[in-house]
């Protein structure tokens, strides 16, 4: 009897333990999803980044320095009269590109006119009296030798003659002066360049050499000059280089899609301005396609020389770490290693590396920030903007 209720009751506590284990089993969250959620976020992890690529080149670097010029006209002229009088005429239009000798103003010339009208009928007159005192002077001549006239009288005919012969050297001068002064009421370009504003309008009256007041001004931009300044420590290596050739000057415009303008370094100013501790420098450009224009500001290169057989990456490759600069080099396998590099110069989008990869090595260009040692890459013709990877990994094992 109590061996039939011992393994009565026993029974029973072994059917209850097994159900309260499977009631546990059941309700375990995860059981039956815990393995494939795991594996989702396993694989949104390893899943390819995309990136974009470059291959590091070996080729020749140019050494260049950078600056800001201003671009300055080769000569300015402002234009003023040399004679007081009516404007008459202006010859030309407003920003007109005008050459050496085209008439740009008249001036009312009939007052000088009349002026140089009265000086040579003066040296006629003049010339007359002194033929006729050269004439008494002669007659005189013949008349002191015989006796018949005193000496005091012809030292006065001779002095008579000489006062006018005088006379006539300056009313000759006169009469060249009113020529001059005639020819100065058309005024000619004493350059070749381009017209400004024309600061006086026709039928003003002007005054001659009016500090105060000029009629236009002209630039000459063929050719033109671009200056700037570079540190005082890059002053031994362009001298050094100009004694070989002339260094080339290259001006970028902003928007231009024709290229930079070329020109060559012509001036090294005498002195290094001491509160800069700059030297002015000055680039000569032929400017035919009139480019570069008065008072614009360009950005140049100013070439020294070049490095043969250097390599080099996309500037945007390389990134910065605690350790220094170093770039992500794309295996065989399409993942990512860590490479620590030692750069050099950069110039036109484009960095040397001294040392860390070789030519031929394909390096990241963009999509660094979801990259880390070993990541699988997918190269992507263009990439969207970067976002958190940690968001992306945590949106995936969520949907």
């Amino acid at each position: 009897m109590f061996n039939m209720d011992f393994r009565s009751n026993l029974l029973w506590l072994l059917s209850f333990v097994v159900l309260i284990a499977t009631g546990c089993s059941s309700q375990v969250p995860g059981a039956s999803n815990g393995k494939p959620a795991q594996r989702n976020q396993t694989n949104a992890v390893k899943r390819s980044v995309p990136v974009l690529a470059a291959y590091a080149v070996q080729k020749d670097f140019p050494l260049e320095i950078r600056a800001i010029g201003n671009v300055e006209s080769y000569a300015t002229v402002a234009i003023k009269a040399r004679v007081t009088g009516e404007l008459q005429k202006i010859n030309f239009k407003e920003g007109q590109e005008v050459v050496k000798g085209d008439l740009l103003f008249i001036i009312d010339p009939r007052p000088l006119e009349a002026a140089l009208r009265e000086a040579r009928a003066r040296l006629e007159k003049d010339k007359a009296l002194a033929a006729k005192a050269e004439a008494d002077n002669r007659r005189y001549e013949d008349l002191v030798q015989g006796g018949f006239v005193s000496r005091e009288q012809y030292d006065q005919i001779r002095s008579n003659l000489s006062s006018l012969q005088a006379t006539v050297i300056g009313d000759e001068a006169v009469v060249e002066n009113a020529k001059l002064q005639l020819g100065y009421t058309s005024i000619y370009s004493p350059i070749s360049g381009r017209t400004g504003t024309i600061l006086i309008d026709q039928g003003n009256m002007i005054k001659a050499n009016d500090d105060n007041k000029s009629l236009v001004v002209i630039e000459q931009v063929h050719p033109i000059y671009v200056t700037f300044s570079v540190p005082e420590s890059n002053l031994s290596q362009i001298m050094e280089r100009m004694k070989g050739h002339d260094l080339v000057v290259n001006a970028m415009l902003d928007g231009s899609k024709s290229g930079p303008e070329k020109g060559k370094l012509t001036f090294v100013d005498n002195s290094v301005d001491s509160k800069t501790g700059t030297i002015r420098l000055k680039g000569t450009f032929d400017n035919p396609a009139r480019r570069l224009w008065p008072g614009q500001f360009v950005n140049l290169a100013l070439t020294l020389g070049s490095l043969q057989n250097v390599v080099t990456v996309p500037s945007q490759a390389i990134q910065t770490g605690e350790s220094g600069p170093f770039v992500f080099i794309i295996t065989p396998e399409k993942t990512v290693q860590f490479k620590p590099v030692k750069t050099g110069k950069s110039f036109g989008g484009e960095t040397i590396i001294e040392s860390g990869i070789m030519a031929g090595e394909q390096v990241v260009t963009d999509g660094h920030l979801r990259l880390s040692p070993g990541a699988p890459v997918e190269i992507a013709a263009d990439l969207k903007p970067e976002t958190n990877p940690a968001q992306d990994v945590s949106k995936e094992a969520i949907s």
